[in-house]
């Protein structure tokens, strides 16, 4: 399609020479622009697939990937047989019983505060720390007894609490006497101290055994919930025909966590959106410095394309010298844009370091999202987009200008020089 010769003027063109040195700087920034722009694309692209994948992770690591709920104002009766059954399905890993409620958290040095009170076995809430869920302080071994109790570091550190202090729950719920309704209230003594990763469940769950939630909700041998974890998120639209068949006219409903965390995934996936559509004006605004470059490069070379039309070069030819002028710094950009992009986002946690040695600050406050280092997951589908875009406009800014050089009239240029 493009022939030697072509090739090879184009590649002189390109080349800046005495006197023409301003229109080749143009170029090179253009170029410039187009890496910048695509490299900022792919990066910004990867930090938010990668707080998304850390969010829903964290999520999953201490809900599940689906929920077994009771139907309001019922339990789960014989949850045990339920979740020994449903554990035989595949793609399965675990189906854990929990009993959920709400109560007020007191202890001597906090407030009281309201909390979900989570009851499990001890040793289902020792195999949470597969999926995320830490113990910082304490033992699962002292999880165990009628006073025991697990609380999340946020709350621990907002209420001073420590191993063996005293913690008080109080339910809304009581014992209806003559002189009315009795919240039930009870003291427990802290076990152990979690951490999920998430800062709402570490200041706003709590979890004791299950025979000791059952005691204090007044629920004997009944469950809330189950919790389905499988050996991937992905497979939960393949479980839920055998699940639901085993389920049938049970007082219970199952939901995934895609539906339970739909508010939260939609709106990263709003935000990265937004960022890449904001970002890629970058590409734009680049693509239309192409635009500037080659009409200047059209306009310096209107002589040169007047010669080569009057010794035989057709309009196509210099239509195609100049398309590879444009193309050289589009794919040159995009490709520098690409190389410059996965290499920060392979270096990401260095760069973070970096700039907090230099700032003497931190980029993320741990506290609020529970992220010392920025996530970064490179998805390749958006990589190939990002190169598209970049490709995509750069090609397209070099239309016009080739264009205008095969239109000009040989004769008219030569008449002034």
């Amino acid at each position: 399609m493009f022939g030697p010769f072509e090739r090879m003027l184009a590649a002189r063109y390109l080349r800046a020479r005495k006197g023409e040195r301003f229109a080749s700087i143009i170029a090179v920034f253009s170029l410039i622009g187009i890496a910048l722009g695509v490299a900022t694309l792919i990066v910004v692209s990867s930090v938010m697939s990668g707080f998304q994948q850390e969010l829903v992770s964290r999520v999953l690591g201490v809900n599940g990937y689906i929920t077994v709920s009771a139907a309001p104002g019922h339990s789960i009766e014989n949850y045990q047989a339920l979740a020994a059954r449903i554990g035989k399905l595949a793609d399965v890993v675990s189906a854990v019983p929990v009993l959920d409620g709400q109560a007020l958290v007191s202890s001597k040095l906090g407030g009281a505060q309201g909390a979900l009170v989570r009851g499990i076995d001890a040793a289902d809430l020792a195999r949470l720390g597969q999926f995320g869920l830490k113990i910082v302080a304490g033992s699962i071994k002292d999880f165990a007894g009628p006073d025991a109790i697990a609380v999340g570091l946020g709350l621990a550190q907002s209420d001073g609490l420590r191993i063996g202090e005293r913690v008080t729950l109080i339910s809304p719920q009581g014992a209806a006497t003559v002189f009315g309704t009795v919240p039930r209230v009870q003291s427990y003594r802290v076990a152990a101290i979690f951490d999920a990763g998430l800062n709402d469940y570490n200041s706003g769950v709590v979890f004791l055994p299950m025979a000791a939630a059952q005691l204090f909700f007044q629920k004997p041998d009944a469950a809330s919930a189950i919790e389905i974890r499988l050996t991937d998120p992905s497979l939960v639209g393949r479980v839920a025909a055998p699940l639901v068949a085993l389920l049938h006219g049970l007082p219970v409903y199952a939901r995934d966590w895609r539906h339970a965390n739909d508010q939260i995934v939609g709106v990263l996936q709003v935000q990265k959106d937004t960022m890449v559509i904001v970002l890629g004006m970058i590409v734009l605004v680049a693509a239309f410095n192409v635009i500037s470059s080659l009409i200047m490069l059209v306009k310096d070379k209107r002589a040169d394309i007047a010669v080569l039309r009057t010794l035989g070069a057709t309009s196509g030819a210099v239509l195609r010298i100049f398309l590879m002028c444009g193309a050289f710094i589009g794919v040159t950009g995009t490709a520098l844009g690409t190389a410059i992009g996965l290499l920060v986002c392979h270096n990401i946690v260095a760069i973070q370091h970096w700039i907090e040695h230099l700032s003497g600050g931190k980029v993320f406050d741990a506290s609020v999202f529970q992220l010392t280092e920025l996530p970064a997951v490179i998805d390749w589908g958006d990589v190939a987009r990002t190169v598209a875009l970049g490709l995509g406009l750069s090609l397209a800014a070099t239309l016009y200008p080739s264009w205008r050089a095969a239109r000009t009239d040989p004769v008219e240029a030569l008449r002034h020089e």
